[in-house]
């Protein structure tokens, strides 16, 4: 897979953490070759976590740096993707730079930790918001994509970051679980639409991730419960995500689609 995606043009969404899938798959992508569009909601660093500052993270900017350390190009762009205007802003830039896009990579999300309540306690906007960018940005994204790759007539790559949570549901995750199920069923859909096109349409789904998301948890006693209900008996990292992702996004990943995927260490081996 050396530079296999030379003179391709990737799209990442949500690709502006020190410890994120995002990240990790755009620079991931750009070992293969590959331009990058890298998309953040441009964060307050006052709100970075103590890792980022102690780098002196800046957010999608220092994505973009590691992308050029890896001999591929990078653009960087501030976007909500639930905002309808500023994801058409996002692919006219695009392909004012770049002229294609090839793959892309919708793994924007709402931030962990205001819908993680019971259902009668869930706060009408904050279930919307977790929707909006989940469902509805990725749709957005996929709607705009697919025109063009379907205009280029060279085939393309969807990949949707999904979860396990899109395939089994629990208490107080309400919210994200209904994104993660709507996920799974909008990329079988879409799937069967763009098949006769070449483009391949699949969801990954994670569970539990080292990201920075999860931050939220802590590292005392309930983060080690759940690594050590996992059968691999560790959490899984975001390289291990991205891996999976440039493997949907490569050649080799040509006669997959319509499928949602786990990489779990086996905490979910059904569904």
């Amino acid at each position: 897979m050396d530079r296999e995606l030379s003179g391709k043009v990737a799209i990442v969404t949500g690709a502006g953490r020190l410890r994120g899938i995002g990240r990790a798959t755009a620079v991931s992508l750009a070992k293969l070759g590959a331009k990058i569009v890298v998309t953040g909601t441009g964060r307050d660093p006052n709100t970075f976590p103590e890792d980022e500052k102690e780098v002196d993270w800046k957010d999608v900017e220092s994505t973009a740096d590691q992308i050029r350390d890896e001999g591929s190009e990078a653009l960087t762009m501030i976007t909500n993707i639930s905002k309808e205007a500023e994801v058409n802003d996002l692919f006219e830039r695009t392909l004012e730079i770049f002229g294609r896009v090839d793959i892309l990579v919708n793994n924007a999300a709402a931030p962990y930790g205001e819908d993680r309540v019971p259902v009668v306690d869930l706060d009408n906007e904050i279930f919307k918001k977790v929707m909006d960018i989940k469902v509805f940005g990725s749709f957005l994204c996929s709607k705009i994509a697919a025109k063009i790759m379907i205009e280029q007539n060279e085939g393309g790559r969807i990949i949707n970051l999904s979860s396990t949570a899109g395939k089994e549901g629990n208490a107080r995750m309400a919210a994200y679980n209904a994104a993660n199920f709507a996920i799974d069923g909008f990329t079988q859909a879409l799937s069967k639409e763009l098949a006769e096109n070449k483009i391949t349409v699949n969801s990954v789904c994670p569970g539990q991730t080292e990201t920075a998301r999860l931050d939220p948890l802590g590292r005392g006693a309930l983060w080690k419960s759940r690594a050590e209900s996992i059968p691999m008996g560790r959490v899984g990292t975001d390289d291990e995500v991205a891996d999976l992702i440039t493997f949907l996004a490569s050649d080799k990943a040509r006669f997959i689609t319509g499928q949602s995927i786990n990489i779990n260490g086996g905490a979910l081996t059904s569904r």
